[in-house]
């Protein structure tokens, strides 16, 4: 088969959890129902420098307008009702700057232990992650420990592990293993809500270098399974359908210069805990490249056996534009070709499935708590497209809290075709997360 082909087409809220599960037993998902760990690209951009006082042009004050006891009134009331409105009661302006507070923040030993919580709730199924509709459920309990190996002066070492609880476990899961390895079908689910153990691994760096051998999240896309590094609370369909989310293996990083980095290394292919499934061994890598100080380039790939999802040729290719110091644009394009995939049974079920998805995202920041943010998708699997556009807010109030509504619209006759989906469905959501 033709598999090397490139395409590049252009957290109050939060304190009320309801542990009741729903529905039924895991199994291996299908790509219709199972995070590169980028930085969120609505971070604060630094606030221009003042002019000096002798640059400023001095202008003349316009004449005072003259006062009549009616317009007088009128003034005052309108004072009175803009000071109401734009009071911190009204949220607006309630917004605690500072540092977030850690659970335990990095020490002299370079250890740092963190995580989160993460509670939402949608009314519908949106064919990703978001499939247990109409209750709020517990997404993510998250714990992560971790030392990262710096080598800037010379030999480090360092490591990570990751435990996640909640009803996106069983997406996490090492689902590309044979049963009852790892963390998958091993006992560690019931009903709706499971665990897992998605990352651990060592690393070693020196100088420029660095190498990470173990269990570790994805190179491609530019979601994340983790809650913090998103926008949404919802997924993009080719995030959740036509990536990996884990590998197990060896990647190593080369820091080539200020604007380049290198990755290459091998994997059991697509989401395997220390486990091989269907002989997987495929190259994972790629480039990171700024092309300028506001523009940034990510290929990453996967060629080979990817184990669980057969034979073939996977990549992400992301665009992230800085167009001003609020607006953010980021386009990613995905490829998967493939000769298909394997049930939990070790069964071959498809001969080959081809999946393109075109995502664009655009970002705006009102200020240090406010954001808003829009998504555009179109994703194809074997000739029917499905698309998704989802409108969404992110409120700060605090530095630990985030709390993100959002509307989504699906439509599409890819969504029946391949997830079992109406053709077309409106779905709110609305998730908080509180980080430690």
């Amino acid at each position: 088969m033709t598999w090397m082909k490139m395409a590049f087409a252009s957290a109050g809220f939060y304190c009320l959890l309801a542990s009741q599960a729903l529905g039924q037993y895991w199994v291996r998902p299908a790509p219709e129902y199972r995070l590169s760990e980028r930085p969120a690209p609505y971070v604060a951009a630094e606030e221009p420098t003042a002019p000096s006082p002798s640059d400023q042009v001095i202008r003349p004050a316009p004449p005072a307008e003259p006062q009549t006891p009616e317009t007088a009134g009128w003034k005052d009331s309108a004072e009175s009702a803009k000071d109401a409105w734009c009071s911190p009661a009204c949220g607006w302006d309630l917004c605690q700057e500072g540092d977030p507070w850690e659970l335990y923040p990095e020490s002299g030993s370079g250890l740092k232990i963190g995580g989160w919580f993460q509670a939402g709730y949608h009314n519908k199924i949106d064919g990703a992650f978001n499939a247990h509709p109409g209750r709020i459920h517990l997404h993510q309990g998250y714990l992560y420990a971790e030392k990262v190996a710096h080598g800037e002066s010379g030999w480090d070492w360092g490591f990570r592990t990751d435990l996640v609880y909640g009803v996106d476990a069983q997406d996490t899961q090492a689902f590309g293993n044979n049963p009852g390895r790892w963390d998958f079908l091993n006992g560690f689910d019931h009903d709706d809500y499971g665990w897992a153990l998605p990352q651990a691994y060592a690393e070693v760096a020196y100088c420029d270098w660095s190498v990470k051998i173990g269990h570790f999240y994805r190179l491609l896309g530019y979601e994340s399974v983790m809650a913090p590094a998103n926008f949404f609370y919802s997924h993009a369909l080719t995030m959740y359908h036509s990536e990996p989310f884990t590998h197990t293996g060896v990647v190593a990083s080369y820091q080539a210069s200020d604007r380049l980095t290198a990755h290459g290394g091998w994997t059991l292919g697509w989401d395997t805990g220390f486990d091989q499934y269907a002989q997987g061994n495929s190259f994972l890598g790629g480039l990171d490249y700024a092309l300028t100080d506001n523009v940034t380039l990510s290929y990453m790939m996967c060629a080979g056996n990817l184990g669980w999802r057969g034979e073939g040729y996977n990549h992400s290719l992301v665009f992230d534009f800085r167009v001003t110091d609020k607006l953010n644009y980021v386009v990613q394009s995905d490829w998967v070709e493939t000769t298909g995939w394997y049930t939990v049974n070790d069964v071959f079920v498809a001969d080959s499935y081809d999946d393109v998805g075109v995502n664009q995202y655009l970002f705006y920041e009102l200020n240090d708590c406010w954001k808003l943010g829009g998504r555009f998708e179109w994703w194809k699997r074997d000739g029917a497209s499905a698309y998704e556009a989802t409108a969404g807010v992110n409120w700060r109030p605090h530095p630990n809290f985030v709390l993100r509504p959002e509307i989504r619209y699906n439509w599409g006759p890819g969504l029946a075709a391949n997830l079992f989906l109406p053709a077309d469905s409106w779905i709110f959501g609305i998730d908080g997360i509180l980080t430690f």
